[in-house]
């Protein structure tokens, strides 16, 4: 893996990927006067967590052959008060919308991703942050 993350005059800053692909990353405007023009590093991480698992989630309900509608990861963190401000804990909400999908079918996903696939999970867990998930089956 390789990327170049870039900052021309002001911000926000560009994230280029090895295909061109690109992420744009902004602060705060009380913290380098920015116009809050993307999110936040902090945010890009948390929302990180949110897809990777997401992405484990639907493959592993795929593998199922369960069908999914919309799956939405909610997520709400609490950082340090001193710096670094790393995360402390996080709280994920799954939401599925599925015909077919059972709680168990869900939950069992889900454990697999947080415990077992999900890359963002582990690191983040190294850094001492306790991550914890609950899940909502909504039928179609």
């Amino acid at each position: 893996m390789h990327t170049t993350v870039t900052f021309y005059e002001k911000l926000p800053l560009y994230g280029t990927n090895d295909q061109g692909l690109k992420t744009l990353f902004d602060a705060s405007s009380e913290l380098l006067g920015s116009g809050d023009s993307a999110a936040s590093p902090m945010d890009i991480v948390l929302e990180s967590l949110g897809a990777c698992s997401m992405m484990d989630i639907i493959s592993i309900l795929k593998k199922m052959r369960k069908e999914l509608v919309t799956l939405e990861a909610g997520l709400e963190a609490q950082r340090a008060e001193k710096h670094p401000k790393i995360f402390t804990a996080i709280q994920i909400k799954y939401r599925l919308v599925s015909p077919d999908c059972t709680p168990a079918d869900l939950e069992k996903a889900v454990r697999l991703s947080m415990e077992t696939y999900c890359s963002v999970a582990a690191m983040i867990r190294a850094s001492g942050c306790v991550i914890t998930w609950s899940t909502e089956l909504v039928p179609e």
